[in-house]
């Protein structure tokens, strides 16, 4: 597995973890090796998204940056927003989903690389995305002050939540019953079923990330040193601990056979990875440390082979029409809600979801489509050339 982190200093750095454990006094320990680091970017990055096959970083300037990790080679870069990318979220090994500071959340096909779709999400900045576990539905948080909900397969807005502030985190749990939205200090949890907020969790300091290590428990970091691990059922914190010196910036969560993990980046420079207990009430035991000496601001893990990551046994939640139609009127109902028809969709009336396949060939399209076109237009002339000659004698 590789460790990857970005930072102020426009570096990409790359550390190399062999799972294989050496016993230390009982305490298990994992080695990082320094294995890269890439200057793709002109200024500081701010994502990073990994799939079984590559990583990509979002920067301040405006590109989405390529890396093949099988080769170890530079992919090359997306230059479609102008603005600040602000998320990057793949879905599955196809599609790659970016938001921006343009206000434009970006479809990409994450084999050719070409944008299959381009929404004007948001009136301000998009904040943060998240994908639903089924791929089916999408959330994003932006400087309108809004909540949208995506319906992915037909790619267009599926409704508009109106609240009080910007929020600038939104987060599916692994299941996808689920959902947390942060604004500065406050997590709201939300229902799928109801679409309306159960409960209301507040952490000392504004929340910098959160990731579910289980679907009901949340680990919180903020502008400060701990890691709290709260109950989203209760909405009481289970434990906490010191994570760094410094505030932390980013985190990330994984499994893999016989350990469950999750990683810390902070602005003191430390990438840390620490292994869960299987209660959530114990402090995580760290299981190593690297010092980047960079101001860090987005991590990720790449897993070597897809069979790495351990299949999750909690079965999905699939929004039904029906959930969707329910959560509608409850929001209608509420005044909360305004019902939108994509204005972006309009000219490509042609179905395409992160599931779905469209039949409509992309910009970007292979030269051989245009060469039987024009083969076809060809043989078209002859036959009718050959039509008036038969017409004349």
């Amino acid at each position: 597995m590789e460790l990857v982190a970005g930072c102020y200093e426009q570096v990409l750095f790359g550390f190399a973890v062999h799972p294989e454990s050496k016993a230390s006094g009982g305490h298990e320990t994992w080695t990082p090796v320094a294995d890269f680091t890439h200057h793709a970017h002109t200024a500081s990055l701010s994502a990073v998204a990994v799939n079984s096959r590559f990583v990509v970083t979002g920067s301040k300037d405006e590109t989405i940056h390529i890396y093949d990790m099988k080769k170890k080679i530079d992919h090359g870069s997306l230059v479609h927003h102008n603005g600040t990318i602000t998320c990057l979220k793949f879905h599955g090994n196809r599609h790659l989903i970016s938001g921006a500071e343009d206000g434009v959340i970006c479809v990409w096909d994450a084999k050719k690389w070409e944008c299959l779709k381009s929404i004007k999400a948001h009136r301000g900045h998009v904040t943060f995305l998240s994908i639903h576990p089924s791929g089916k539905l999408a959330l994003s948080v932006g400087t309108d002050k809004t909540l949208r909900t995506w319906n992915l397969v037909e790619g267009r807005s599926a409704f508009i939540k109106n609240i009080k502030q910007n929020a600038h985190i939104v987060e599916w749990s692994p299941r996808g019953e689920k959902y947390v939205v942060v604004i500065l200090n406050n997590i709201d949890v939300y229902r799928l079923d109801t679409a309306s907020v159960s409960g209301i969790i507040t952490n000392e300091k504004r929340v910098s990330s959160v990731t579910f290590v289980s679907e009901s428990v949340l680990a919180v970091a903020g502008d400060e040193e701990v890691v709290r691990f709260f109950d989203t059922d209760s909405l009481t914190c289970l434990c906490e601990f010191k994570a760094h010196e410094n505030r932390v910036k980013d985190m990330f969560s994984f499994e893999i056979p016989g350990h469950h993990v999750i990683v810390t980046a902070s602005s003191d420079g430390f990438v840390k990875m620490w292994k869960l207990k299987q209660d959530k009430k114990v402090p995580p035991s760290l299981l190593c440390e690297v010092n980047t000496k960079a101001r860090l601001t987005c991590l990720g893990v790449w897993l070597d082979r897809v069979t790495d990551t351990k299949e999750s046994q909690l079965p999905v939640a699939e929004p039904s029409v029906s959930e969707e139609e329910q959560s509608k009127d409850n929001k209608k109902e509420s005044g909360d809600t305004v019902q939108e028809e994509e204005r972006q969709s309009k000219p490509n009336t042609k179905k395409r979801g992160l599931t779905g396949v469209s039949n409509k060939p992309t910009k970007g399209s292979s030269q051989v489509l245009t060469k039987k076109r024009k083969m076809v237009e060809k043989l078209e002339k002859k036959k009718r050339k050959k039509e008036k000659i038969r017409t004349m004698q």
